[in-house]
């Protein structure tokens, strides 16, 4: 086993109560990536009980979750790794009420001794936030813990100011712990290593040489089994809030006094406070066909599964310079990239037909995947007689590196954040608050959906929108393959 490195897991034995155990998203992603962290020596001490609406015993809940992490973890289970992994389980059913859980909390850090931490994870329905955090007061659970809550945070600006307040009853701000999956992902991170550790390129991170920044996440999948959920909520509340605002936030923040959790986190609320409210006229939203016809959808629904949109940041580093901002469903490509735009040159020297120019501006690109990847491109000559241009590009990727084993699950580094008391990737309630303040206008006076076909990149529209730059996705030019001859 590779040797962990000092001050990335927790400095105390941790019980972490997983409400929503045998849910999707603990199956694909908590209880796999608990084992990855718990066999891999991240978390050397740890008992885990599971809480669902599933009246089972810890027997069938060791069960789920040993399909589970057959199926999602991406490597072999060896029989030793599953086998020590099966004795951290424990299951309370929520039908056994907060006193069964409160036992069974007792009974696993009695197990693990010395000077035990909570890690409350909260995988469940928006419905059921409140209910769960209740639960964990009633318990008396509350004391040496930290909990994990899942998006939406709220549905508006009212809806957050009543959550945060219930959920302050209960919990104070600094043990609550926003996920935000976007950035947990390494090359997310690798946004703040990249802009304040190369002098290269903060000088230039403003608005005298950036041009304008795009954030494009499109999807190719449906809604799947979420439709009841979707219907609700939308492309803008559901992935604009929670995922690409985030991302803007860690683009164009000021350099912290420290990289450390709270200066971090207050660069970023900055960016959100500098935010101007979005202007309905300078939104797209679309909705692909076949949506209406979809199990628990409105036939005469007007939920948007498409938001393309523009905003500004009224700071005097941005201050002119539009954010981009498009994701949606069912579109051609399924890609997380950020990509920054550099001005011009103020008068080109070149002759008539050189080329300069016209494959647009050079571009900063970063695939924020699982793979990281980064690409520089910029007009280089043509070799040969004559003055000919064409575009090239530097690129790297985290696979060159042979680091790409080491990359940590995006559900995995956030809960040993978590655990740690780490908030530098998590929301905070001032910053959700905000957020839904900048969308009041847009919420209130949403321009009407427009229909694309499935495999588009969203209704026509968008090329006004962005006009008169274009869309960076799709790209005109593959990332290289080093693997690849002659790539």
């Amino acid at each position: 086993m590779a040797k962990i490195p000092p001050g990335v897991g927790p400095r105390h034995p941790q019980v972490v109560v997983l409400v929503g155990a045998s849910g999707d998203l603990a199956r694909r992603k908590l209880l796999p990536g608990l084992f990855h962290l718990c066999s891999a020596g991240f978390i050397p001490d740890c008992r885990i009980v599971g809480v669902s609406l599933d009246e089972i015993d810890a027997d069938a809940f060791r069960a789920l979750a040993k399909a589970a992490i057959e199926e999602f973890f991406p490597r072999k289970v060896k029989a030793a790794d599953w086998s020590a992994f099966a004795q951290l389980l424990d299951y309370v059913s929520l039908a056994a009420g907060p006193q069964a859980l409160n036992a069974a909390v007792l009974k696993a850090e009695q197990a693990l001794g010395g000077e035990v931490r909570r890690l409350h994870y909260l995988s469940v329905p928006p419905a059921a936030a409140l209910p769960a955090v209740r639960l964990l007061g009633e318990a008396q659970l509350v004391e040496r813990s930290r909990i994990v809550m899942e998006k939406p945070f709220g549905t508006d600006l009212e809806s957050a100011v009543v959550l945060n307040a219930k959920l302050h009853e209960v919990f104070a701000e600094e043990q609550i712990f926003r996920i935000d999956h976007f950035l947990g992902k390494e090359p997310a991170q690798n946004i703040l290593a990249f802009r304040f550790a190369n002098g290269l390129f903060e000088p230039i991170w403003n608005r005298t040489f950036i041009d304008h920044v795009q954030i494009d996440v499109p999807e190719t999948l449906g809604l799947g089994a979420r439709a009841g959920f979707y219907e609700q909520t939308g492309a803008y509340r559901d992935m604009v809030v929670t995922h690409l605002f985030q991302i803007l936030a860690f683009m164009a923040m000021e350099p912290p006094t420290a990289l450390e959790p709270k200066p971090i986190s207050e660069e970023k609320n900055k960016v959100f406070r500098s935010m101007l409210p979005v202007d309905p006229k300078d939104v797209v939203r679309g909705q692909y066909n076949g949506y209406r016809q979809e199990e628990g959808v409105d036939p005469e629904s007007d939920t948007e599964t498409f938001i393309a949109l523009k905003c500004l940041i009224d700071n005097w580093r941005w201050a002119g310079v539009p954010f981009f901002l498009r994701t949606g469903k069912k579109m051609a490509e399924g890609q997380r990239i950020i990509s920054i735009a550099f001005r011009e040159p103020p008068k080109s020297m070149f002759p008539v037909g050189s080329g300069i120019g016209a494959q647009g501006p050079d571009h900063l690109t970063f695939d924020l995947a699982d793979a990281s990847k980064m690409s520089l491109s910029f007009y280089g000559k043509r070799p040969g007689p004559g003055m000919r241009l064409d575009k090239l590009s530097l690129q790297f990727a985290m696979h060159d590196t042979g680091l790409a084993g080491d990359v940590l699950e995006a559900y995995e580094r956030l809960i040993l954040d978590a655990m740690r008391g780490d908030h530098t990737l998590f929301t905070t309630a001032e910053g959700i608050e905000r957020l839904w303040e900048v969308s009041i206008p847009l919420l209130e006076n949403p321009p009407p959906v427009r229909l694309y076909p499935p495999g588009a990149w969203g209704p026509k529209s968008i090329h006004q929108l962005v006009a008169p730059h274009a869309w960076r996705l799709p790209f005109e030019r593959a990332w290289r393959d080093p693997n690849r001859e002659g790539g």
